[in-house]
């Protein structure tokens, strides 16, 4: 595909289970919105950057930093739901079609932009590829355990076998050090397929797992995964926002 047109969505809310309010929690004196705002806003290979948001709080927000915010249902359970509706909204607004929207969850505060460039230059160079995801290795032990981070297999070509909240694969032969990997909320669709993929009913595993990237699976398609060598961390507790402020303090950007 010569040229893409490419989006960058941020979905964000107010009301996470686990830490209610956090995109506007401050890491070192900044809400943790704008940090992922002004980092996508530095991607090379986009054309535009956008927050979908339910929320006055946020939506007003990202207008007074001079950012595009669209308002969104408040009944999407899933990211990838408000990004889809963001899609349609600013694609009728715009009068414009993306031919790939870009996924960053508003709680990725350490994203580098060159790995979203490489997202998007590898959708751009093979028409075949739906959806890349990008994965990180796990830290430790600790990271590879916590519940809170998606594990995720693969195969030899690097396309995602299955998802879990649980360490996988299995450490019964204490042999998977070097295979820890963890999903990032970092995810690049074709714009059609994005649409395909909110058609589909959610899967009985993507529920088990609280895992959309399943549904595909589950449906007979494929997710490939991208590693990255910067190591994102998304903020889910007061405690992950306490570790993303000691690490970007040494964050060049």
């Amino acid at each position: 595909m010569n040229n893409p047109k490419s989006i960058v969505i941020i979905p964000a809310r107010m009301g996470s289970t686990r830490f209610p309010g956090k995109p506007l929690a401050k890491i070192n004196g900044i809400p943790m919105i704008e940090h992922v705002y002004k980092r996508a806003c530095m991607i090379k290979k986009t054309d535009l950057v956008c927050v979908a948001t339910c929320d006055d709080e946020i939506y007003d927000f990202i207008l007074s930093i001079g950012g595009l915010s669209v308002m969104t249902s408040d009944k999407h359970e899933r990211a990838t739901e408000r990004t889809a509706e963001a899609l349609e909204v600013i694609s009728k607004d715009k009068n414009e079609q993306f031919d790939i929207v870009v996924m960053i969850q508003g709680d990725e505060p350490m994203f580098n932009h060159h790995d979203i460039d490489n997202l998007v230059s590898a959708m751009s160079e093979d028409d075949k590829l739906n959806i890349i995801n990008l994965m990180n290795m796990a830290s430790d032990e600790d990271d590879f355990i916590d519940p809170n981070n998606v594990k995720v297999v693969v195969d030899n070509n690097n396309n995602a076998l299955y998802y879990s909240r649980e360490p996988i694969p299995s450490n019964w032969k204490d042999k998977h050090k070097d295979k820890m990997l963890i999903q990032t909320g970092l995810i690049a669709f074709r714009a059609d397929y994005l649409k395909k993929f909110i058609e589909m009913e959610p899967s009985p595993l993507e529920e088990v797992e609280s895992c959309d990237m399943l549904r595909v699976i589950e449906n007979g398609d494929i997710v490939r995964m991208m590693l990255s060598e910067t190591r994102s961390i998304g903020v889910d507790s007061p405690e992950d926002l306490k570790v993303a402020e000691q690490i970007m303090k040494k964050n060049k950007y």
